[in-house]
């Protein structure tokens, strides 16, 4: 039985602050290069081109590394996470192979850089385990199998694994995966760039990118303008784009819960299943007797579902009947991955600019698309090939992926007809302390929230992307956008691209 108490969103990596002497930009400045957005996509991008002589400027809208990478699982596997077989289905032997290559050459890289700066990140090599959930056919293991030779990864079958009930369960064995802790490698890329001359603002909120006719970019936020030869867009979501990418990806929000567990009682591994949302397990480093084992899954479309504890027990459940040992819960978060049709990321010249560059797609592979795509874009930016550039070219289009657009282009659809449903209640003076809901005000919605001290707070329920109807988050205390993964404070404050401008305060006559 879970002794967890404290119910809200607590990642295991929030201990670590990359930057905690970032400040806010508040003039006018120059550089070579500006990146938006300062997770492991950014912060690597920003590293590859310091380390090659460019003025770089990093900047976030919150901390930095404070958001989306600080919600990972930090699994570095390069095999893709929709299945090998899937994306061979999509794009073809040559193209799957090559994203394995980048994919593997991310982890690699991450490895060259913690041992060439001495970044101490738990970084280790580990085998990774795909292997058969209970009660289902194993015929996706052999489809696997497969497919992993066919794109030259290495690859071992096995039968069993060290949890409960698994000792005849189908297993592809993948050696040299990696895994390491995310915070701690930023914190230390953070320095190598501030050692490079690389400036990081936090708190920078951006209000518009501008590509100009002489190929200089101006980044304007509310502390000062940025003019910069090049901009590079990270954010988990593209601000720089309303359709030409949206409509080729979707939001998904995933949970994550952390154990205490005896030190050896299992080996150290990657692990994750064959259902669909699968199932991910991994260790993190604890004390001498102790360590957490990690779990992932229970995904469902962003914004779509507000049951997180349900989902939580579910995955505590599913934890302690694989993996008795496990011990009492010490940490439980969400995130949000963009999933796109064809299961590479989206990484290159935005659709339209000559100087205004994307990473955005990393379908639940954050960790080695952000590294990946730093090589990419930082390739492209200096001038210089390279082999994997149209795996995630951002204006390709797969044919064979029309099924997953559609299917995807549907939640739009039925999103804006929300607006001619009822609110969630009848009156705001329905609104229990601590609670949000959506309520009809006239002819349009509001997103209304009251504190723990009674204070409401009253903003139009329209996200300021595209104007899709937004959900409640209750397990996060915001507002998500199930369109185009934005999300908003309580108080309408934007907290995740694609939205830049807050909610608008809906004035209700002193109503309480």
């Amino acid at each position: 039985m879970s002794h967890f108490a404290d119910r809200r969103s607590r990642s295991l990596w929030m201990e670590v602050d990359a930057a905690p002497h970032a400040a806010p930009l508040r003039s006018n400045a120059e550089c070579d290069v500006v990146i938006i957005g300062a997770g492991i996509a950014g912060i690597s991008t920003a590293y590859e081109l310091a380390v090659e002589g460019s003025r770089v400027m990093i900047i976030d809208r919150g901390k930095i590394a404070g958001n989306m990478t600080a919600r990972t699982t930090a699994h570095l596997a390069p095999q893709c996470d929709d299945l090998t077989s899937a994306m061979i289905g999509l794009r073809g032997e040559d193209i799957s192979r090559r994203f394995y290559e980048s994919q593997a050459a991310a982890v690699d890289r991450i490895e060259e850089i913690q041992n060439r700066e001495s970044i101490n990140c738990d970084f280790r090599r580990l085998d990774g385990y795909l292997f058969q959930a209970l009660n289902t056919d194993s015929k996706i293991i052999e489809d696997e199998l497969d497919a992993a030779r066919k794109i030259g990864a290495p690859v071992h079958r096995l039968v069993g694994l060290p949890f409960a009930h698994c000792e005849q369960q189908h297993v592809l064995r993948y050696p040299r995966q990696g895994t390491f802790h995310p915070l701690k490698y930023l914190k230390g890329l953070v320095a190598a760039i501030e050692a490079r001359g690389g400036r990081f603002h936090a708190g920078t909120a951006v209000e518009s990118v501008e590509e100009r006719d002489d190929g200089k970019v101006v980044v304007t936020t509310a502390g000062g303008k940025i003019t910069a030869g090049a901009a590079v867009v990270t954010t988990n979501s593209p601000i720089v784009d309303r359709f030409a990418l949206h409509t080729k990806m979707a939001p998904y929000r995933t949970y994550a819960m952390a154990f205490s567990i005896q030190k050896g009682a299992i080996p150290d591994a990657l692990y994750w299943d064959t259902l669909d949302p699968y199932h991910y397990v991994r260790l993190r480093p604890g004390d001498d007797r102790t360590d957490y084992v990690i779990v992932g899954g229970s995904d469902h479309k962003s914004g779509e579902a507000d049951d997180a504890e349900v989902r939580f027990e579910a995955l505590e459940a599913w934890t302690r009947n694989l993996i008795p040992a496990a011990q009492e819960v010490t940490h439980r978060w969400s995130g949000q991955v963009l999933e796109t049709i064809d299961y590479a990321g989206f990484i290159g010249k935005n659709p339209g600019n000559n100087s205004i560059y994307v990473h955005t797609g990393d379908s639940g592979q954050g960790m080695t698309h952000g590294v990946a795509g730093a090589m990419i874009n930082a390739a492209l930016i200096l001038g210089r090939e390279c082999k994997w550039t149209d795996v995630y070219e951002p204006s390709r289009k797969t044919p064979a992926g029309i099924g997953n657009f559609l299917k995807e282009n549907l939640t739009p659809v039925k999103n804006f007809a929300e607006y001619l449903a009822p609110g969630e209640l009848c009156a705001v003076s329905d609104l229990k302390a601590g609670h949000g809901a959506i309520i009809r005000h006239g002819p349009s919605k509001i997103a209304a929230y009251r504190d723990e001290a009674g204070k409401l707070y009253a903003r139009s329920a329209a996200c300021t992307h595209v104007g899709c109807h937004l959900h409640w988050n209750s397990f996060e205390t915001c507002w998500d956008c199930p369109c185009h993964g934005s999300h908003f404070a309580f108080d309408g404050t934007p907290l995740n691209a694609p939205a830049v401008g807050p909610l608008a305060e809906i004035e209700l006559n002193n109503q309480s």
